[in-house]
């Protein structure tokens, strides 16, 4: 009854808020609207989460985009590039008729300056390692660091100096970085060493262009710090320019956010949506409701905590269809249009064909804060390793994902999901083993010693009550966070507690090292062990963990410059094996599969590849009578 009452009451509040939408002569309702986490950035060099990239993707094209069905690099701003017999120099033709929103020329030093940015320590983005395989990029970083330093260090702090500091910023940029703009639409791009995934990185979006005097005007030097500051105003409506076949027509933070075909935009990815929204919807049963009352057309990522009754009625329709769903897709049809194409789903049977599980290129994962110290000063017990250790070998993943999400997914024991990368051979990782566990806990000195089911170390003072920090939002990262304290309550006799918190704090909190054990969570940027491994680098953006192992990060440069194909992914196994098995700053739980909802006989335009590449662009509403099977 609570669950008619709610439903009753969103879709009155839904049909409310269109309704007056419909007053306002200025906006229409959007051509496909769908649900999704709130966005935390349009910038594309400070992006990390998955909703800011596929925002990203309609908004900015960078040298190179992916095959919508192979995931390959194709032409985008690049139209044409060569590279050198030795692998090591790329040259980049670009588009001349490429624009900007504003009608500025997308040029080859708009990239330059986004790469610059990119490396620049001041920017704090999670992804600048991306680029230190160009031949001086890692130093540069370095020297830029150092050169904070000692001005932070000196006694000089004025606008002149900073002035100064930034100009020899400049100036040592052009002389060590191996990035040359010889003309407007040439892009030349010096590797210290050959990097197999080269393209695939320049399909990346924090790779993506800036429009350099648009940023300006949001952008000063601190006289105090001698930091480049740019105000996230130059990515709101209205201001932020963009090159992408996509443009930015109003974000209301937590509310929607609008794009629309860029008519200005020449390339490979021509809108097919006149118009597209971004709903943000926290509660994901709330979601749900949303998208059966007509308000949203797709759930991004279908988190409800009926998700899986939910695809079980997808799955019993389409076994019922099995037959003639294998012969339209023998016959060439896509997944949608084969779906789109069979009977209807009888809803007297329970029965519906809008739940579609798809396998991701990514990994489910909890993290360790490996400091010394915990962010209140206390010793943090999970520096030692064999904590760590214990803690893993005491999750029973099968049950997790049998009894609590009840998707059956492929449990993991590395980071990198086994057999997604041709070539590369996964370590074992850790089993589930209580008594092992117990035993790596009596070897960091944690022992039930008065028999009452809690260990305590020598001194007789029990472990910490562990804080587990996770985002809200998500009925299944709660499921799984008690599921996760039971199993270490009862293997290995600590006492844990659950701080869910919005994605914007919790995220500040990893940052900080507020934290004990953290969910976490990846999906690869390209198709290389390293977009996995490097999480675990010491100094990573993304090292939230702030694991730090000089065995690891040796591993990681050794396998940087081996040229030999196989050698290199043998000296990237053993990292990960010493990652998995021995350090542990991550426990993996298992390998994502991702939920959308969408109807196909109504939309299509979703890519359903395991990199989850998804484009704005590409979706659009179809005529449901076209959609239905032929007599």
């Amino acid at each position: 009854m609570r669950w008619i009452i709610a439903f009753f009451l969103f879709t009155l509040i839904i049909v409310l808020s269109e309704a007056l939408l419909t007053f306002d002569p200025s906006r229409l309702p959007a051509e496909i609207k769908f649900a999704s986490s709130d966005v935390f950035t349009l910038d594309p060099q400070r992006m990390s989460y998955m909703q800011d990239l596929r925002i990203s993707r309609s908004l900015f094209d960078g040298l190179c985009s992916r095959d919508s069905q192979t995931g390959l690099p194709t032409p985008a701003v690049a139209t044409s590039w060569e590279t050198s017999p030795d692998a090591k120099i790329w040259t980049f033709h670009l588009r001349p008729d490429a624009r900007w929103t504003n009608g500025d020329p997308v040029t080859s030093v708009d990239f330059r300056n986004a790469w610059r940015r990119l490396l620049l320590p001041d920017t704090a983005a999670d992804y600048s390692e991306l680029l230190f395989p160009i031949r001086g990029a890692r130093e540069f970083f370095a020297w830029r660091t150092n050169a904070l330093a000692q001005y932070a260090a000196g006694k000089k702090h004025d606008a002149q100096t900073a002035n100064a500091l930034w100009d020899s910023t400049l100036a040592t940029f052009d002389q060590m970085v191996g990035i040359q703009t010889p003309d407007p639409h040439t892009l030349v791009v010096e590797l210290q060493s050959p990097v197999p995934y080269w393209l695939d990185l320049c399909a990346f979006q924090t790779l993506a262009p800036i429009n350099q005097a648009s940023l300006d005007r949001f952008t000063r030097i601190d006289p105090i710090s001698g930091f480049l500051k740019s105000d996230p105003g130059w990515t709101k409506p209205g201001v932020l320019v963009t090159n992408g076949p996509m443009k930015l027509v109003d974000w209301k933070y937590k509310r929607s956010m609008r794009l629309e075909p860029n008519e200005l935009y020449v390339g490979p990815n021509t809108p097919l949506a006149k118009s597209v929204e971004v709903v943000p919807i926290e509660d994901a049963n709330t979601a749900v409701l949303a998208y059966e009352s007509g308000s949203v057309d797709w759930i991004s990522d279908l988190t409800a905590e009926f998700r899986a009754d939910l695809a079980e009625s997808s799955r019993k329709w389409l076994d019922r269809h099995r037959e003639e769903y294998d012969l339209r897709i023998a016959a060439g049809a896509s997944e949608d249009e084969a779906l789109a194409a069979l009977p209807a789903p009888d809803p007297a049977l329970g029965e519906r064909r809008d739940v579609h599980i798809l396998s991701a290129f990514g990994t489910d994962f909890w993290s360790f804060n490996c400091r010394p110290l915990l962010s209140n000063g206390r010793v943090n017990p999970f520096a030692d390793a064999h904590v760590r250790r214990a803690f893993a070998l005491a999750v029973d993943k099968v049950r997790l994902t049998t009894s609590v999400t009840r998707l059956n997914e492929r449990v993991a024991t590395t980071l990198v999901p086994r057999g997604s990368i041709d070539g590369y051979l996964s370590p074992a990782g850790l089993p589930f083993d209580v008594s092992r566990a117990r035993e790596e806990m009596a070897s960091a000195g944690w022992i039930d010693r008065t028999g009452d089911g809690i260990v305590e170390n020598a001194a007789g003072e029990p472990f910490p009550t562990v804080d587990m920090l996770y985002m809200t939002g998500n009925p299944r990262v709660k499921n799984i966070a008690i599921a996760l304290a039971a199993m270490w309550r009862d293997g290995l006799g600590v006492q844990c507690e659950l701080r869910g918190k919005d994605g914007k704090f919790a995220k500040e909190d990893l940052r900080r090292g507020n934290f004990m054990i953290a969910r976490g969570g990846w999906y690869g940027d390209y198709a290389d062990p390293t977009t996995f491994l490097d999480l675990a680098k010491t100094g990573n953006g993304n090292n939230d963990r702030a694991f730090s192992s000089a065995r690891y990060d040796a591993l990681l440069e050794q396998a940087a410059t081996e040229l030999n194909v196989a050698k290199r992914m043998e000296i990237l196994g053993e990292a990960e094996r010493l990652l998995v098995e021995e350090e542990m700053p991550i426990l993996p739980l298992c390998q994502y599969v991702t939920l959308y909802m969408y109807d196909p006989a109504k939309m299509r335009g979703i890519i359903r590849g395991p990199r989850l590449d998804q484009r704005l662009s590409l979706l659009h509403r179809v005529d449901e009578q076209s959609a239905r099977p032929t007599p």
